[in-house]
């Protein structure tokens, strides 16, 4: 889990044993089951990625808690919803596989949980009929899954939905965005 330039800085701080021990107790390549409960508890996460040639992006993924899904203990599945039309990270995926997916809990239980393992982005996947408003599909094989520590995350109450997250059988609500002149003669047809 950890290469040379992570070993010289814990040697650096004396954080080495510790960081082994954390790696020992906490570290996993297999969902739990307390791992899929939190998972599909939450509306988002963070997505870091990175291009062939290692430019990283980091992207905020949101929907309904449950979008994101663990569906075996080696695999999470998450949809992609309709954007802006960059597809940084998708398109990153594709090129270099490697990703690193945050999730965050606030409120008066903080909690973090980090997963890093490979992804593929997929448009034939029977998992995408079931997910409202999904265009693809990506699925993540684990290598590690960790808990970390929650300290620094702050509280939030009364966090509301997006109005934007998908809902079966409802039309899809557009930004305000897509309609600015300087956007509305190249939205893609499907949306106009």
């Amino acid at each position: 889990m950890y290469h040379e330039g992570n070993r010289r800085l814990q040697d650096a701080f004396g954080s080495r044993a510790l960081a082994d021990r954390l790696e020992e107790r906490l570290r996993r390549d297999r969902f739990t089951d307390d791992d899929a409960a939190f998972i599909q508890a939450q509306g988002f996460f963070f997505l870091a990625t990175a291009d062939a040639d290692g430019h990283p992006d980091c992207s905020f993924k949101g929907g309904a808690p449950g979008f994101a899904r663990v569906v075996a203990p080696d695999l999470l599945a998450f949809p992609d919803y309709d954007g802006n039309g960059m597809f940084k990270s998708l398109g990153n995926i594709t090129v270099n596989p490697w990703v690193g997916l945050l999730f965050i809990a606030m409120g008066e239980k903080p909690q973090r949980l980090r997963v890093n393992g490979r992804a593929q982005v997929v448009s034939d996947d029977p998992l995408l009929a079931d997910m409202s408003g999904g265009q693809l599909l990506i699925r993540v094989t684990p290598v590690d899954i960790f808990p970390n520590c929650p300290r620094y995350v702050p509280t939030a109450q009364g966090l509301e939905p997006s109005a934007y997250i998908p809902k079966a059988e409802t039309p899809p609500v557009e930004p305000v965005w897509k309609s600015f002149g300087s956007f509305a003669d190249v939205v893609p047809p499907r949306r106009r």
